[in-house]
């Protein structure tokens, strides 16, 4: 493949607002070892891509200042010691950086090939989603069939990723939502129950739903503001697992008794300061567990609205206003 010396990418020129992003033109990356260039047709919006831009995500170490978490294309080219891919082949890719372009670096371990099917757009939807739910709820969090699972933002790309997979691997999934229709597209989606947390008490519509038992699992977002109901709403030998924390990070008072009597562990991680090696690893389980699940349709990602490259700008609006059902996606090509 023929490789321009030049390609366009998102430049952040300060932190600040969407309107701080703009086209700009930057060398193409070279693949070290292990490492491959893919040639970038989609990249996918996320939560963190909007925290990064405000200034408000630290980077780890070594990372693509440019944002983008997720990419789908084809490769490029391959660094030196790549075997399992070859130049041509479709892949989509959790990227430690830099999806926001032509072009994009990452490590062979975070590519997996397209479910059958797919085009562009769809497979750059599953990265940051299906590594992140994969490894917090059912690595971390270790849902099991049978088992029930309360997911606060049920709309977003995180919320209808866990509602698709606790379904597809047998467990029950309860999901809190911002208004009626939301709470009724989570339902259509599959969810067992929708709360909408803005007219009723989460905690205790879980106990009614659950006949007083409580979930097994929490799946939040929100951090201090909900950790007391969160706890509320579990089961004996119940596991909260936070992924972020949009409700604050500092709980000014807390009752161990609740989380004694319950056996309540708790946990949290974020998918971008692992090692290159730790998502690798999470590459491997879904190419081998949730994969097939894609291939045969069983499940699928939600795409609200796709945008071109030159309208990141506005795609981050609509990331910030809360009112998107799935994913966020930028066409590249």
């Amino acid at each position: 493949m023929s490789l321009p010396q030049s390609m366009t990418f998102v430049d952040l020129a300060a932190p600040g607002g969407p309107e701080n992003l703009r086209l700009s033109q930057a060398p193409v990356p070279v693949p070290g070892r292990g490492e491959l260039l893919i040639r970038v047709a989609a990249a996918g919006v996320n939560r963190p891509d909007v925290l990064q831009r405000m200034g408000r995500y630290p980077m780890p170490p070594g990372a693509n200042p440019v944002l983008g978490l997720e990419v789908s294309g084809e490769v490029a080219a391959v660094g030196p010691g790549v075997d399992r891919f070859r130049v041509g082949d479709p892949v989509c890719a959790l990227t430690n950086g830099g999806g926001y372009a032509e072009y994009c670096v990452v490590p062979t371990g975070q590519a997996l090939s397209w479910p059958s099917g797919y085009d562009a757009v769809k497979a750059a939807a599953l990265p940051e989603t299906f590594f992140t739910v994969w490894a917090n709820l059912f690595q971390m969090g270790r849902l099991a069939a049978g088992q029930s699972v309360l997911i606060h933002g049920g709309t977003s790309g995180i919320g209808t990723t866990a509602i698709q997979l606790a379904n597809a691997f047998g467990a029950r999934p309860y999901v809190t939502a911002g208004s009626k229709e939301k709470c009724e597209a989570c339902l259509a989606l599959g969810a067992s129950a929708a709360f909408n947390y803005r007219e009723q008490d989460f905690k205790e519509a879980v106990k009614i739903a659950t006949g007083g038992r409580g979930v097994d699992v929490v799946l939040d977002i929100v951090g201090a503001k909900y950790l007391a109901s969160n706890l509320g709403a579990l089961a004996k030998d119940g596991r909260l697992v936070i992924i972020a924390f949009i409700g604050g990070t500092t709980v000014e008072k807390f009752d161990l008794a609740q989380l004694m009597a319950k056996r309540v562990s708790i946990t949290g991680s974020a998918m971008r300061p692992r090692s290159d090696e730790e998502k690798a690893a999470i590459a491997r389980d879904l190419r081998e567990k949730v994969w097939p699940l894609l291939d045969a349709g069983r499940c699928s990602p939600v795409i609200h609205r796709v945008f071109p490259l030159a309208e990141a700008a506005e795609a981050h609006r609509l990331m910030e206003s809360g009112t998107h059902f799935g994913k966020i996606v930028l066409k590249v090509r």
